[in-house]
């Protein structure tokens, strides 16, 4: 059974707000998860986002004219979410769990977004139930859209880079060939790209493409806020160029499977 209490405090003192906005990590992760998303999207196309959080994607879609619907479990997630509408858009707000989303039809959505509910679900059962439920309410030939925290890079920029190892090895957190075990209390999950795929086979979906939305970005981090503005637009032209290379997904912080329900 999911533990929310550690993720719902977690949230409730976290700038979600200005994570994908306030730096340059976050604007690469933004940008290339737009990049892929923008062009599955038509003029009278219907968005789920679950996982809203503060609606970084789904107040963007919303004003941009888009039908949206936005799941969020936070409840000051949804408070800032929903501040920043002013009535025009065309959003319906729930709050509600990624794994059970009762208030949602079957075969509705074009495009679901399951962005963030993956970082934070312990067990395969409980992954498997949210691709699921991403999956039946979307409309056969549409697409799901499914983020995941990767498992090297933070073995390598956490465990190793923060001088972690004692401490992670003496909580047992660590498996003989280096996967990242976690739980409630840790906050977040990482997988591995069969991970992923293991998933994918219990849900009738086909993958269309999986991406690295960060990429090496995450590594570079202090570099990319200091680098000029054509210096980070060189940048992304290298990342976006890259960040479809299959040997480089498993070193990514953020993946984006690109689903389409068959």
């Amino acid at each position: 059974m999911q533990d929310n209490d550690f993720l719902i405090n977690y949230y409730n003192e976290y700038d979600e707000e200005g994570r994908l906005q306030n730096n340059r990590v976050g604007m690469v992760e933004y940008l290339t998860t737009r990049r892929y998303l923008d062009p599955l999207l038509t003029k009278d196309c219907k968005i789920a986002e679950i996982g809203a959080g503060t609606g970084r994607y789904s107040v963007t879609l919303a004003k941009e004219s888009y039908d949206v619907t936005a799941v969020e479990l936070v409840q000051h997630n949804l408070d800032i979410l929903r501040s920043k509408l002013d009535g025009s858009e065309k959003i319906k707000t729930f709050q509600g769990n990624a794994l059970d989303l009762n208030m949602l039809e079957d075969n509705v959505y074009d495009v679901t977004l399951l962005l963030g509910p993956m970082y934070h679900l312990y067990s395969d059962g409980e992954k498997i139930t949210a691709l699921k439920e991403a999956v039946r309410v979307t409309k056969p030939g549409g697409h799901i859209l499914v983020a995941y925290c990767m498992n090297e890079a933070t073995v390598i920029q956490y465990v190793f880079g923060c001088n972690k190892l004692r401490e992670i090895m003496d909580l047992h957190m660590l498996t003989d060939d280096w996967q990242c075990i976690s739980e409630p209390k840790d906050l977040f999950e990482m997988v591995r790209t069969e991970d992923i795929e293991r998933i994918n086979a219990s849900v009738p979906v086909e993958r269309v493409k999986l991406v690295a939305t960060d990429g090496a970005s995450r590594y570079i981090r202090e570099y990319l806020e200091e680098m000029d503005d054509e210096t980070f637009e060189k940048w992304l032209s290298y990342h976006f160029a890259t960040c479809e290379r299959q040997e480089l997904i498993g070193a990514t912080n953020h993946a984006l499977d690109i689903l389409r329900k068959v």
